[in-house]
């Protein structure tokens, strides 16, 4: 079963919106089997709803976050992704650092979907950027890359198993 992990700072807002949003996508394929799709944060505290301007760009996108409670980062969950896709470039920095025998499995969202590494913006850190717009983003990006998303996962379960 592929297992890919989306993962921001607090799982809060970027994250469980990226997921739900991926998650979505996926539902409306006839050839879908079993995929484990989650989000988990850098420097998340366990069980935390989302935050109201991801539960409410989350239903302006069609979205649900209701039941999302944050998930930190850690080495077993880690451990059981074909593919991780983070937000911002530090966090990839990070991530690859810690997990160093994972690091072919960790990419910027953008990575994988545009092919150039470009961090998606924190609402919480930058005020003056709409939770909507950021949102909007995510959802671009999803949809835009799913099948690079799908491809680049299916890659490294192969080369996993190999």
């Amino acid at each position: 079963m592929p297992a890919v992990l989306f993962v921001c700072t607090a799982n809060q807002f970027r994250s469980p919106i990226a997921a739900a949003c991926f998650a979505r996508k996926y539902e409306t394929l006839s050839w879908r089997s079993d995929w484990l799709v989650s989000s988990a944060g850098t420097w998340a505290l366990p069980g935390k709803p989302a935050l109201p301007s991801a539960i409410q760009s989350a239903y302006r996108l069609g979205l649900s976050l209701a039941e999302h409670r944050s998930v930190p980062i850690s080495a077993r969950l880690v451990s059981i992704q074909d593919l991780i896709l983070v937000m911002e470039a530090g966090q990839k920095e990070a991530l690859q650092a810690e997990f160093s025998i994972f690091r072919s499995r960790i990419f910027l969202l953008s990575e994988v979907v545009d092919e150039r590494p470009q961090d998606i913006p924190d609402p919480v850190a930058h005020p003056d950027i709409s939770a909507f717009e950021i949102a909007g983003q995510i959802k671009d990006m999803i949809e835009r890359g799913f099948y690079r998303i799908c491809a680049q996962a299916l890659k490294s379960q192969f080369v996993a198993v190999a």
